[in-house]
């Protein structure tokens, strides 16, 4: 006996065209063309997840590096004199303390500069 497979089918089309919504044009419309479309989103989604981290590391040491320069160093001296000086502290935090708290940030700096 053959079997169809038109609930099975049907189901899967469905999962996939929810996730096209807002596609343009056949492309939120068109299974076929649907499916393309949601492979490569997936594709982006999961290399930009790791780009991420990437741009807000390099977003991180911008600010410090503009902080430091006002206090009379730069990035690459204050990250270095922080670890000769055994102030372990990441650059996340760093960088909110740059812009949150410009007093506390150059007390880091005179003890990396020292």
């Amino acid at each position: 006996m053959r079997v169809k497979g038109g609930f099975t089918n049907r189901r899967r089309h469905k999962k996939v065209l929810k996730r096209a919504k807002g596609y343009y044009s056949a492309n939120s419309r068109c299974y076929t063309h649907a499916v393309e479309k949601n492979d490569r989103a997936m594709a982006y989604a999961y290399k930009h997840r790791k780009m991420k981290k990437r741009e807000f590391r390099a977003l991180w040491n911008q600010r410090i590096n503009a902080a430091a320069r006002l206090n009379g160093t730069t990035y690459s001296r204050l990250i270095g004199g922080l670890i000769k000086a055994g102030i372990t502290v990441n650059r996340k935090s760093l960088a909110d303390l740059a812009i949150t708290d410009a007093t506390a940030f150059a007390a880091l700096c005179k003890h990396a500069i020292v």
